[in-house]
């Protein structure tokens, strides 16, 4: 009999079946159990099997007459260099000598359906020789694929001519043309993907650092030296032992976080969102350690790997674009006056390591020649300065020499080859400024920062030596620079330093940071002077941007205070310098036209008061008398008394800031509010996805706070406001609101937020219950950090005011129910900023109670600020996961609203 046996497995019979419970096992391995397994090559050793077996088994293969016309499967690519990731393409080639035969397509078919039900994304060529040959002389995409090709089976006769032509066709001035091609696409993708070794979102494959930069590299070494393998790197002396193992590592991580993003994701993906980091940290076996989180040390790992794969590519292609390029450093060309250094391959190098002992230097030096001549140093320069960066001890860091090199560096313009960057890379800028070890690599995970902490530092000190250049803003901030004179190092210094303080966890990263930099300068052995404006610098770097974002920069006593704290003009300058660079090196969420433009009103009001007196701002009078009858001039008739009239209920605050058309349109609106509740008129913004809405209601307490309902029950998000009240007790506010999704049908929904608000006013309205039905079932957005609820109350600032802060994260009706609860204690908010950061939302509201009197009881303070907290607790649970970005939103009000 022969009948299978009971329990016995089932057999596996078709190739297609054997590669999937291969496959199923090597996940497993690979992902489930967590062993150490070289999935790439395995699996891509699953499908040179199943390739095999289809060509032994194959039903179309004899009918073609093999002995005749013979052919043979090629992989190509990722598959042809064995780096087979999860969801990686496979990209096969037929090969025939000649002609291609008809019967090639079904064998296509037979081989090739199989793997498509399985799931598998294959790309397939059938070229002749001659076809391929043809390709790869016009596209560097087939090139480039060739030159990774791998033989699998058939007539390997084939694929050995294939190889040999492909060969002798790259020589000479085609084999300079195509290195020139790779290296200007290398650019390009860099251009477009960015720098992955600094991005918090890189991306793995495409981004600069990622593994394009190895391909790249590769085919290039394969074009000029012929390699054949990777390891031939090592062998014909470009890489040494311990850098090959490095750039092996460092691959073998990058891999194994994209194997596991393309099994988190499902389907080839590589770019590394915020909401896959957190998983692949544990995934990969990270922990929180040393105040750093999971996902922290993650990223940190996966940057400092990437980085070392950006460096091998930027110094290989370095040596291959050279006029006379050769890998295997073979001849020089130029020279240095810097005795212990020489010019090879345009690359910059040492003479001998016998120099360095006697001139250490040297070891500075080179980076001083390198920013100065704008060539970067070349590898085995690189390795020399880490081998020997233990020369850089205490005394040497101390010698007032090796400083005022340094200061060059610092100074000196950064070109595409960064002197700083090159220091950082070799460790030869920890090893000068030791604390610099505590931020290497050190991620801030909040979705605000897009740098490590190390490169976010070097950023900033090349954007303040940029800013005639790269600046949205740059006569005025070229002028400040330019200004500084012998004081640029100073600023240069602090903006190097600026976060040196966040090498430790936990907050209070400004003041430690001054701290540590004082320890440093004055080990250098700078004067007093000079070390107490860094660390004035460093304490303060955040203090501007703060003030303009969080505090009524219209009122005189805000600039006043900011002006007593930094005393000195010039101190001012290199603090706003440092301020705007260091925004923008945060990234384009820290840095925007609104951020740019309450700093910059903020410092001219701060300059304006050093250099004229506390009371240079009693000028606005002298404005606001100049300002009247011009704005008389131009209106005649009837408007022309109704506008006196008008004048006489502005408050100083509303005429000084509000244009003249403005004023004239806003009179005109108030007069139709007669005995309605409001009136309201709505204007195409200036930006085409945004309106402007402006408002005239009788004032009442509580006013802002059932606008800002209405608004958020309709699904207008608020984006900007500024209110005020005039002296008859109107109030007219302006509203910058994203209009409502569904444009077709805008009329009708602003036909219903009026009558919303008609309602609320009317107290026909809860607010709170209808915006709780409609928001039910609502989940908040993940975050990433979970950042606690903090309510501050600040009765110190503000000589009449009571200043509440309010950090939390966003959702629908926040505004409302902050104010509602304001509301309900009896305060009537006279000024707000309300901003969206990112990471988190900052409220600021400046208040009084109905009596006009600050709030200073201290039940009544903690009576306030539980009441907040249990509102947001109720709105906000906590969080595991960092939100989603959201536009900056600014609120300036005046008045009992």
């Amino acid at each position: 009999m022969n009948k299978k046996a009971a329990g016995a497995p089932e057999a596996v019979h078709s190739p297609s079946e054997r590669l999937k419970k291969g496959r199923d096992q090597l996940i497993s391995l690979f992902f489930e159990k967590g062993k150490s397994t070289d999935f790439l090559v395995h699996h891509a050793a699953l499908l040179d099997q199943y390739f095999i077996e289809c060509f032994e088994a194959s039903q179309v293969g004899p009918r073609m007459a093999f002995h005749k016309k013979p052919y043979a499967m090629i992989a190509l690519g990722g598959y042809g260099r064995q780096e087979q990731c999860l969801h990686s393409d496979i990209d096969i080639l037929l090969l025939f000598e000649k002609n291609v035969p008809p019967q090639a397509e079904q064998l296509i078919r037979e081989i090739l359906y199989p793997l498509w039900d399985l799931g598998f994304e294959v790309g397939h060529a059938t070229r002749s020789i001659k076809d391929c040959l043809k390709l790869a002389a016009n596209d560097l995409d087939v090139l480039t694929a060739l030159l990774d090709a791998r033989f699998l089976c058939g007539m390997s006769t084939l694929y050995a001519q294939l190889r040999e032509r492909l060969n002798l066709s790259l020589t000479g001035s085609r084999a300079r043309k195509i290195v020139a091609g790779l290296i200007e696409r290398n650019h390009e993708r860099h251009g477009r993907f960015g720098d992955s070794s600094y991005l918090l979102e890189p991306n793995l494959k495409d981004g600069q650092g990622g593994l394009r930069d190895y391909h790249t590299l590769l085919w290039i070494a394969r074009v000029q030296l012929k390699i054949i393998q990777p390891r031939d790197l090592e062998f014909m002396g470009f890489l040494s032992c311990e850098e090959f193992q490095h750039l092996n590592l460092a691959l073998d991580f990058i891999w194994k976080v994209r194997n596991h993003l393309h099994r988190l994701t499902q389907r080839k993906f590589d770019q590394l969102y915020f909401e896959h980091q957190q998983t692949l940290a544990a995934l990969l076996n990270f922990h929180n350690s040393h105040g750093q989180l999971a996902v922290e040390r993650f990223l940190g790992k996966l940057h400092s790997e990437m980085a070392f794969i950006k460096e091998t590519n930027l110094t290989f292609l370095a040596e291959a674009s050279s006029p006379r390029p050769s890998l295997l450093r073979k001849g020089s060309r130029g020279k240095t006056d810097i005795n212990g250094l020489k010019i090879e391959n345009n690359q910059m190098g040492f003479v001998s390591t016998e120099h360095i002992l006697r001139q250490p230097e040297l070891l500075l030096r080179i980076f001083e020649e390198s920013g100065r001549l704008k060539i970067p140093l070349s590898w085995e320069a690189r390795r020399v300065v880490r081998e020997f960066s233990y020369l850089a001890d205490k005394r040497f860091r101390s010698d007032p020499r090796h400083v005022k090199i340094f200061e060059k560096i610092l100074q000196t313009p950064a070109g595409s080859f960064n002197a700083l960057s090159a220091m950082l890379q070799t460790g030869f800028l920890e090893r000068f400024i030791p604390p610099v070890r505590a931020i290497k690599d050190r991620i801030q995970y909040d979705g605000y920062h897009l740098f490590p902490i190390d490169r976010h530092s070097l950023r900033t000190v090349r954007i303040i030596k940029a800013f005639a250049t790269e600046a949205a803003d740059a006569g005025l901030l070229d002028d400040l620079y330019r200004e500084l004179g012998k004081r640029k190092t100073i600023l240069l210094w602090a903006a190097l330093l600026h976060d040196i303080g966040k090498g430790r966890a936990g907050g209070g990263h400004s003041e430690r940071g001054a701290r540590i930099a004082s320890r440093i300068l004055k080990h250098m052995g700078y004067a007093p002077d000079v070390v107490e404006t860094v660390a004035f610098l460093i304490e303060n770097h955040l203090f501007l941007v703060e003030t303009a974002t969080r505090r009524d920069t219209n009122d005189e006593e805000t600039a006043i205070s900011c002006a007593r704290k930094i005393k000195d003009p010039r101190r001012l300058k290199m603090l706003y310098l440092l301020t705007v660079a260091d925004s923008m090196a945060t990234g384009p969420k820290a840095w925007n036209d609104w951020t740019a433009e309450l700093l910059r009103d903020l410092f001219f009001k701060i300059l304006n008061i050093l250099e004229k007196g506390e009371l240079a701002s009693s000028k606005a009078l002298e404005t606001v008398d100049r300002k009247k009858p011009a704005l008389l001039a131009a209106v005649s008739g009837k408007e022309k008394a109704l506008l006196e009239t008008h004048l006489e209920v502005l408050s100083p605050r509303y005429f000084l800031y509000t244009e003249a058309q403005a004023i004239v349109d806003h009179m005109r609106l108030s007069h139709q509010l007669a005995d309605q509740p409001f009136v309201w008129r709505i204007d195409a913004g200036r930006n085409p996805n945004t309106r402007t809405v402006t408002i005239c209601a009788k004032d009442r307490p509580g006013l802002f706070s059932k606008m800002a309902g209405v608004f958020t029950l309709n699904g207008l998000d608020i984006l900007e406001a500024e209110i005020y009240t005039w002296k008859n007790n109107i109030a007219l506010d302006i509203f910058t609101v994203r209009p409502p999704a569904d444009l077709v049908y805008e009329h009708q929904r602003w036909e219903k937020a009026a009558g919303h608000l008609r309602a609320a006013l009317a107290g026909e309205l809860d607010l709170a219950r209808s915006l709780a039905d409609q928001q039910n079932g609502f989940k908040p957005k993940d975050c990433y950090v979970a950042r606690p609820h903090r309510v501050v109350i600040d009765n110190r600032t503000s000589s009449f005011f009571t200043i509440i802060e309010v950090f939390t994260r966003d959702c629908p009706g926040l505004l409302f129910y902050i104010t509602d609860t304001l509301f309900r204690h009896k305060l009537d908010v006279r000024v707000a900023k309300i901003g969206t950061k990112i990471d988190q939302v900052v409220d600021v509201f400046y208040v009084r109670d109905r009596d006009g009197q600050k709030v200073d009881d201290p039940d009544q303070i903690e009576g306030l600020k539980q009441d907040i907290d249990q509102v947001l607790a109720a709105l906000l649970p906590p969080c595991h996961a960092l939100r989603a970005a959201a536009k900056p939103t600014t609120i300036n009000m005046e008045g009992g609203n």
